[in-house]
């Protein structure tokens, strides 16, 4: 099931000094077919999770499984809250006919597991740095 849903690679980067966390969405590779011409209408959302919720949405990139979407969210995350942040992002196929459907997401923080704990640790470590990963896409379910 590893890597069946398809990849997404986003740089993480932490600024203590002024609270500023940033998600950078670079690209996608290999995802999942969603519609019936074997292709998908990708769009990714951030959502962070800190005492209050927060959707953000960007545009979406036609009939790719292999979308650029270099896109930046910013959030603002004193240094001190930084490890109660859970961070979700979700790869979407936008469809104008029925509802959007999920093709899959990923968790962040310091309750996630695995690779995505790695890179979260990581810019944690680093303040200021700039750290670009590929990860698998999980089930959205």
């Amino acid at each position: 099931q590893e890597g069946q849903l398809g990849e997404i690679r986003f740089l993480l980067r932490h600024v203590p000094s002024t609270g500023k966390l940033t998600v950078l969405i670079l690209e996608a590779k290999k995802l999942k077919q969603m519609d019936s011409h074997g292709l998908s209408d990708p769009f990714v959302k951030v959502h962070l999770t800190l005492n209050r919720k927060k959707w953000k949405k960007k545009s979406m990139k036609k009939n790719t499984l292999s979308p650029y979407f270099n896109e930046t969210f910013v959030f603002e995350v004193p240094f001190d809250q930084i490890q109660n942040v859970d961070v979700v992002i979700s790869v979407w196929d936008h469809n104008q006919v029925t509802k959007n459907e999920p093709i899959g997401k990923l968790f962040l923080g310091c309750r996630a597991t695995g690779n995505q704990l790695r890179h979260w640790s990581d810019m944690l470590s680093n303040p200021r740095r700039p750290l670009a990963q590929w990860h698998s896409l999980q089930p959205p379910g």
